[in-house]
């Protein structure tokens, strides 16, 4: 049976230049590719799901307007149930501007209106109940904590895609998870710690009750299990990246679909660092989303997991 995983947050419509080098300053660049596609933090997350072999629903909002209709249905296109998609009158979907350079380096311009975010839609305990795992990212966070509160309390996995947000965000909802895994620049705003073991360490003593995470791109992922000060190192895949837009999304969906799976820790932070590192291999935002069977033998040149202190 499939496992559901249930994605809260950002759904936008990303307009994606490929360029030679982003720019240092004003004046004219010329891309010499383009695609427009809707994603987002949870969307392409959802989709890793679904590329994986799970069933993802996404809760999020768009506008009553084209714009948003067009992001519905390519996402529901391609798999993911956007039943319960809350739709707002008088608010424009979200957008986004996104330059990828041949590094594969990208710069975001989002926006996201707020009145999109300011009226949760309400749910009950069996809904969230029905999902073998619950994964939210930063950018609805009223609906986020109420998710990942009634996770915790129905005994779903309750996972935090942690990226950047005002720390007092970040913090609130991480206080509500049982897993994060945080960016390495969103844990650098609720840390001073400069060694990656010892901002994990120090992470995991502020939310005893949770799995931390830090991803560190290339650098790989560090982790310490729940209320333990034992720290691990997945290192990444050698890759040359083209386009690392939607990677942590990649991880996270790829994370929380191993999770609802019931797999080890160590198994969910090894399918999430192959699928990340493939979907860099891909220009195109979440279009480079592999297959399960793709991940799964590129496992086999996946570098071991190192243990760094106990």
């Amino acid at each position: 049976m499939k496992k559901r995983v249930l994605c809260v947050g950002a759904a936008v419509l990303d307009t994606i230049f490929r360029v030679r080098e982003l720019p240092k300053g004003e004046g004219k660049i010329l891309p010499y590719e383009m695609v427009q596609i809707a994603e987002g933090m949870a969307s392409s997350a959802a989709y890793a799901v679904v590329r994986l072999g799970g069933d993802a629903t996404l809760w999020g909002a768009v506008g009553a307007d084209e714009t948003g209709e067009r992001i519905c249905r390519e996402l529901g296109g391609d798999g993911i149930d956007i039943s319960e998609m809350t739709r707002v009158v008088g608010a424009p979907s979200a957008l986004s501007t996104i330059l990828v350079d041949d590094r594969g380096d990208r710069l975001i311009v989002p926006f996201y209106d707020a009145r999109l975010h300011a009226d949760p839609p309400a749910f009950t305990a069996e809904q969230i109940g029905g999902f073998h795992a619950v994964l939210v990212d930063v950018r609805w966070p009223t609906l986020a904590g109420r998710v990942l509160a009634e996770a915790r309390r129905v005994g779903v996995p309750a996972i935090l895609d942690g990226d950047v947000a005002p720390p007092e965000i970040l913090e609130t909802l991480a206080r509500m998870a049982d897993h994060i895994i945080f960016s390495e620049p969103a844990a650098r705003l609720l840390s001073t710690a400069e060694q990656e073991d010892e901002l994990v360490l120090e992470l995991s003593g502020r939310f005893p009750e949770a799995m931390v995470c830090v991803t560190f791109g290339a650098g790989g992922a560090y982790w310490a299990p729940q209320g333990s000060t034992t720290v691990f190192h997945q290192p990444a895949l050698a890759i040359t990246p083209v386009d690392t837009l939607a990677a942590g999304d990649a991880f996270h969906g790829a994370f929380a679909l191993a999770v609802a799976e019931e797999l080890g820790i160590d198994q969910a932070i090894r399918l999430g660092s192959v699928t990340a590192a493939l979907k860099c291999e891909v220009f195109g935002g979440r279009r480079g989303m592999p297959s399960r069977a793709t991940a799964e033998n590129t496992l086999k040149r996946l570098p071991e997991l190192v243990l760094i202190n106990q």
